[in-house]
Formats: C-alpha cells, sequence, structure tokens
C-alpha cells in the first residue's frame, strides 16, 4: 500500500513506515512509499492470477478486458476513453474494445449452459 497518501489504509501505512515514507503522488508504491519496479509488480500480478486460479495474462492485458467490459455494460465509448486514459476515440474503439454480437452472446450462453448445467 502506498503511503504517499492520506485515507485509509493507506493512511495506516504511511504511519507505520514512519520517517522512512516517501511522499509522492504515486497510486502504486512499495510500503516506503518509493515506486514499485515493473518486474515486482509484474511477479506479484502473476501470483495473484495464480492464487486466484485464473489464467496468466500481461497487466496491459487488463486494460483490453476493461474496455472490453464497459463495452458490454453499453458504458458510453467517450467514459471508456476517459476511464482508459486514452487520447484518441479511435483508439479504444479500434485497438481496445471487442464487442461480441448477440449471436456471439447467445452461442457463449448456450456453450456454458452445456458445460455447466447447474448454471443454466
Amino acid at each position: 500500500m502506498p503511503c504517499g497518501t492520506v485515507s485509509g489504509p493507506q493512511e495506516q501505512a504511511r504511519k507505520s513506515a514512519g520517517n522512512d515514507c516517501k511522499e509522492n503522488d504515486l497510486v502504486f508504491t512499495t510500503r516506503r512509499g518509493t515506486p514499485i519496479e515493473p518486474r515486482s509488480f509484474n511477479r506479484a500480478f502473476e501470483a495473484h492470477c495464480r492464487k486466484a486460479g485464473v489464467p496468466r495474462i500481461r497487466v496491459h492485458d487488463t486494460r483490453h478486458t476493461c474496455a472490453s467490459l464497459l463495452a458490454a455494460l453499453d458504458v458510453h465509448p467517450r467514459v471508456a476513453m476517459r476511464i482508459l486514459r486514452h487520447s484518441q476515440i479511435s483508439m479504444t474503439m479500434d485497438i481496445y474494445t471487442q464487442i461480441p454480437s448477440p449471436e456471439t452472446r447467445k452461442a457463449l450462453g448456450r456453450l456454458n449452459a452445456y458445460l455447466d448445467p447447474k448454471d443454466g
């Protein structure tokens, strides 16, 4: 948890770090408030995926998943663009977002019911 911010559990982390805490505006930091090394973040992400029993993916792939989920939830493309912090709507819609057709959703629903009858 970052110690550079001042609310909730983050404030506790800041207090526990004491004078060793480095003040900054980063969202994710080490316990001492310093930037996280990218390889360390990736290792932690992979460990969380293993623990959750989900397939291993790259951290960057979560952005594509987020874009596609927002589209499936009918979130306006401009809102999704802001969430993903893209400067152009074409980046959000053409590269990051995959929108399933109604036929695809229906087929996946039937496949889910076949593979897991208790959900159907």
